[in-house]
């Protein structure tokens, strides 16, 4: 991809973005853009952030440190760990990323939070939900969400943000809201129980379903091909 070309798709993003909270009757700036950046250069992110993103989501620990290493002059980017995380990965991404989206299970929470050095402020953490109910997903059920928010909230060096989801594919946006709705049912309900905590996130919406997911009360989404174009595969 060109410098050219991203600068195009970002601000086509952006203008996406903005018209799905317009069409939603949400204010402008309600909900942000996150770049998704797995499998991506580190000179594109640089070129991203010269363009004004600061918000980038990695899926891949390695790859993800090899890429902060290279663009640690840009003293305000902000990584998002996106991915599903192993416990022997804790201690890295505890040190490393401002955000972990995908915390389903309260012995990686406490890992992340024993691991948090006390130089950088509490963690933000979301926590990752199943709301599509597949066998092959991550994320904790509906159902178990109220005890695993209730351990996340204890641990000092964690902030209880929100929840992500990746629900199943849809291709009518009817079907595609369905998911977003329980989710925003779901955070709506720990608001009640948790007034402490600042549930102010919802992670949810990708390339092909932003309108949804905006529609529904997304504050991050998560694009990856409409801004950086597809992935490429292995031949």
């Amino acid at each position: 991809m060109t410098d050219l070309v991203l600068s195009d798709s970002l601000a086509a993003a952006r203008r996406r973005l903005a018209s799905a909270l317009a069409e939603a009757g949400r204010p402008p700036g309600d909900a942000a853009l996150l770049a998704v950046s797995k499998t991506k250069p580190a000179a594109l992110i640089r070129e991203a952030y010269r363009l004004g993103q600061r918000d980038f989501g990695e899926n891949y620990l390695q790859e993800a440190l090899d890429k902060q290493a290279e663009l640690a002059d840009l003293d305000d980017i902000v990584w998002h760990f996106i991915g599903p995380l192993q416990s022997n990965k804790t201690r890295e991404a505890a040190g490393r990323f401002a955000w972990i989206h995908s915390l389903d299970r309260e012995k990686i929470a406490r890992r992340l939070n024993a691991q948090r050095p006390d130089a950088l402020p509490p963690l933000n953490v979301c926590l990752q939900v199943n709301v599509s109910g597949e066998a092959s997903k991550s994320g904790v059920a509906v159902a178990e969400l109220p005890a695993l928010a209730e351990a996340v909230a204890a641990l000092p060096r964690l902030r209880l943000r929100g929840l992500m989801a990746i629900p199943a594919p849809a291709a009518d946006p009817r079907e595609q809201g369905r998911p977003f709705a329980r989710l925003r049912e779901a955070l709506e309900i720990l608001r009640e129980r948790h007034p402490e905590a600042p549930l102010d996130t919802l992670s949810m919406g990708m390339s092909g379903d932003l309108e949804a997911a905006v529609a529904e009360g997304a504050t991050l989404v998560r694009l990856g091909t409409a801004i950086f174009g597809a992935r490429r595969r292995p031949d």
